[in-house]
C-alpha cells in the first residue's frame, strides 16, 4: 500500500474520541475491548510478540495508528519503567479513546492473563506442582517466530530511514550479544542519531528540547525482617515498588524478584519463585502477570489482585502522562532525530530476540516446517495470527499423541 493511500484509510480511522456521539464512543471502546481481550488470550511469546501482533491488529488490519505513530509510542515506552507491551496496549487504547481507552485496552490485555495465572496459583498452591502444558509450547513457539520476523521486517521499513538508523540498528545488536545493558543501548543509539543529525549534519532549524527518560525512584525497602505472614497491602507496596523501578526483560524481573522476595524477605522459597517465572513465561499476556501468582502464593485471593495491581498500576499512570507530549516531541528535530534512533535500537533488540526465541523454538523437523509455513502464511497469504497461534497449539497436541511426550 502506498504512503498516500495509507494516509487516506488513516484519516477515516483518527476521528477523535471526542467528536463522536455517544453511540460511537460506545463502539469505538467496545472495539478496543474486543481487540485487546483477544490479544490479551492468544499472545503467547513475550513483549516481542505481543508488539508483533498488536501490530498486525491495529495497523494492517485496522488501520488504526500509522507504523510511524506505533513506532513512536514504542520508542517512548522503551524509555520507561514496566511492561513494554502493556504500555504499547495501554498507549494505543489513549490514541483511540482518552483516558477510558487507556483503562479499557491496558485492562483488557491483563485480564484474561490474570485469570489464567490465578488459576494456575490456585492448582499449584493446593498441589504444588504445575499443569503440564510443552506439548501445547512446542506448537506455539515455532508460529510466534513466524509471527515477530513479519513484525520485524514492517518495522524494520519504517525504523530504517537512513544510514545513522542503520548504523545504530546494527550497532545495537552487535552490543547486546557483548552484554551492554538495554536501557543504556536505547540511550546511546537516541542520543548518537540525535547528535549525529542535528550536529554533525548541521540542520537548518534545532530546538533546545530534550527528552529524558521518566522513572518513578522510590526508595529500596530494606527487608530485613522475615515475615511470617504477608498482607495483600505488603503485596501491593512491594510491586508497586516493582513497576515503577524495574527497566528490561522478564530475566531482570527473575533477579530482582530473587533478592528481595527470597533473600530479603524471605517470602518465598527460589523453588517457588522459579515456578511463578515458569507461569509468567509460558501463559499467555504480559510476562508480569507473575506478580498474580505470586500474590496469590502470599496473601490468598486478595494478594493475586493486590499484586497485579501494583505491579501494572505505574504504566498506566507513565502512559497517561507522557502520551499527549508525543506529537510535540516530534514536531522538535532534536527529539526526533533521538526516537528514530531509540526506534532503530528497539528494532535491533527485537531482531535479537527473535534470533534468542527461534534456537529455543526451532529443535526437530517438525518445528523447521512450522516455522516455514507459518512464514508463508503470514507475509503470502496474510493469515491472523490467532489462528497462526490455535493452529501451532493444535499441532503440538497432535505431535504429543503420534510421537508420544516431547
Amino acid at each position: 500500500m502506498s504512503q498516500n493511500a495509507e494516509d487516506t484509510q488513516l484519516a477515516g480511522q483518527s476521528i477523535p474520541y471526542a467528536e463522536l456521539n455517544p453511540q460511537q464512543q460506545k463502539q469505538r471502546l467496545q472495539e478496543l475491548a474486543l481487540v485487546f481481550l483477544k490479544l490479551g488470550a492468544i499472545a503467547f511469546g513475550g513483549p516481542a510478540a505481543h508488539i508483533a501482533m498488536m501490530d498486525s491488529e491495529v495497523v494492517t488490519r485496522r488501520q488504526w495508528l500509522s507504523r510511524e505513530k506505533l513506532l513512536d509510542l514504542l520508542g517512548i515506552t522503551n524509555l520507561i519503567p514496566g511492561p513494554n507491551s502493556t504500555e504499547l496496549a495501554i498507549h494505543i487504547g489513549y490514541e483511540r479513546a482518552g483516558w477510558l481507552g487507556l483503562l479499557v485496552a491496558g485492562s483488557c490485555f491483563i485480564l484474561p492473563a490474570m485469570i489464567i495465572v490465578w488459576t494456575l496459583a490456585a492448582i499449584y498452591a493446593r498441589y504444588q506442582t504445575i499443569p503440564q502444558v510443552e506439548w501445547l509450547l512446542y506448537g506455539i513457539k515455532p508460529v510466534i517466530i513466524a509471527i515477530v520476523v513479519q513484525a520485524v521486517w514492517l518495522l524494520g521499513k519504517k525504523a530504517i530511514k537512513d544510514i545513522p538508523t542503520t548504523i545504530a540498528a546494527i550497532a545495537v545488536i552487535i552490543a547486546f550479544f557483548l552484554k551492554v545493558d538495554e536501557l543504556l543501548l536505547l540511550l546511546l543509539a537516541g542520543l548518537g542519531v540525535m547528535f549525529f543529525k542535528n550536529l554533525w549534519q548541521s540542520k537548518n532549524r534545532t530546538s533546545a528540547a530534550w527528552l529524558l527518560p521518566i522513572s518513578l525512584v522510590m526508595g529500596q525497602t530494606g527487608g530485613a525482617t522475615v515475615a511470617t505472614s504477608v498482607s495483600w497491602l505488603q503485596v501491593f507496596l512491594f510491586f508497586l515498588k516493582i513497576g515503577s523501578v524495574l527497566y528490561g526483560s522478564g530475566y531482570v524481573l527473575l533477579a530482582f524478584l530473587q533478592r528481595e522476595l527470597v533473600e530479603q524477605n524471605h517470602w518465598l522459597t527460589s523453588q517457588q519463585l522459579l515456578d511463578a517465572i515458569a507461569i509468567g513465561q509460558f501463559t499467555p499476556g504480559p510476562v508480569f502477570t507473575t506478580a498474580t501468582f505470586i500474590g496469590y502464593l502470599l496473601a490468598g485471593h486478595a494478594g493475586a489482585i493486590a499484586g497485579t495491581i501494583g505491579i501494572f498500576l505505574p504504566a498506566f499512570v507513565l502512559v497517561w502522562i507522557v502520551n499527549p507530549w508525543v506529537p510535540k516531541l516530534r514536531q522538535s528535530s532534536w527529539v526526533s532525530s533521538f526516537l528514530d534512533g531509540v526506534n532503530a535500537a528497539s528494532l535491533g533488540l527485537m531482531a535479537v530476540v527473535t534470533y534468542t526465541l527461534g534456537r529455543a523454538a526451532i529443535i526437530d523437523w517438525l518445528t523447521v516446517l512450522l516455522t516455514l509455513l507459518s512464514l508463508i502464511a503470514v507475509f503470502r497469504f496474510k493469515i491472523n495470527s490467532a489462528w497462526l497461534v490455535l493452529g501451532g497449539g493444535f499441532v503440538g497436541f497432535v505431535a504429543r499423541f503420534l510421537n508420544g511426550a516431547i
